[in-house]
């Protein structure tokens, strides 16, 4: 089995139990889930610097990378200093990451959220909206294309925004017309090698409708210039900045050196 085999086995479980201790009537009296969201699309499109800051304390291939990170402390950080988007990991066992993270972020980041998750059953669609997420993440490499159409739409009727994530030519059909965003992962969820010649040599795949975001493996101002003259929009950073002292500092000082 890949890593990714082995993140699904587990994630179905960890729904299942979840599933068991909230209904979804009750994920829909929250607070949140009865706010509009916000968009991340428009703000890539009228971005100059188009970075979507991550939270994340560790990786299934790296381990730790900042372990004692405080959630709320640097989310804010970064939209204050200028994040296009702040994607936020809720998963605890491979990536340290948890729903309240989200949750006690959410009221301070006036920028849009995305959900960074395995998604593989809409209950989790349900617990995005009630954590206050205006986005969620679909991976190919962990759905069929019936799948990821139907999660797609359920987002879209819950007023959520799609993030699609590939890897390869292949899993371009797995975009629909419910998705929003396309976003190419330079890291192999298989054997989590990375490299940027994987954006680059999807970009001109993607239909320009859709929103283009390169994940994983950007370190340097010059890979982002030369990404988006391939045509990305949005740029997915989160290691970069979370080994650093001071996370959010880190982001302003690298979105200056791109401006």
């Amino acid at each position: 089995m890949t890593i990714l085999d082995n993140i699904i086995a587990d994630k179905k479980k960890e729904v299942a139990e979840r599933k068991a201790q909230t209904n979804i009537s009750k994920l829909e009296k929250t607070a949140a889930f009865g706010k509009k969201c916000l968009s991340l699309k428009q703000n890539l499109l009228h971005s100059s610097s188009g970075i979507i800051a991550e939270f994340k304390r560790k990786s299934p291939s790296k381990d730790w990378i900042n372990q004692q990170a405080n959630a709320v402390e640097i989310t804010s950080g970064y939209c204050k200093n200028g994040a296009s988007g702040i994607s936020i990991l809720t998963d605890l066992h491979y990536f340290g990451g948890k729903p309240e993270d989200l949750i006690q972020a959410r009221p301070n980041i006036s920028c849009p959220i995305l959900r960074k998750d395995f998604m593989i059953d809409e209950y989790q669609l349900f617990e995005a909206k009630s954590y206050g997420a205006d986005v969620v993440l679909l991976i190919a490499a962990a759905l069929t294309t019936d799948e990821c159409k139907n999660l797609a739409k359920k987002a879209k009727k819950l007023g959520m925004e799609t993030l699609l994530e590939i890897h390869n030519e292949q899993e371009l059909s797995h975009i629909s017309e419910y998705i929003d965003l396309v976003g190419v992962n330079n890291r192999c969820l298989k054997t989590f090698e990375v490299s940027i010649d994987i954006s680059l040599s999807l970009a001109t795949l993607i239909p320009d409708e859709f929103v283009k975001i390169s994940e994983s493996g950007i370190s340097n101002v010059r890979t982002i210039r030369e990404l988006k003259q391939a045509g990305y929009k949005g740029f997915l950073m989160g290691e970069n900045f979370m080994r650093e002292e001071n996370p959010a500092e880190a982001l302003k000082n690298f979105i200056t050196a791109i401006l």
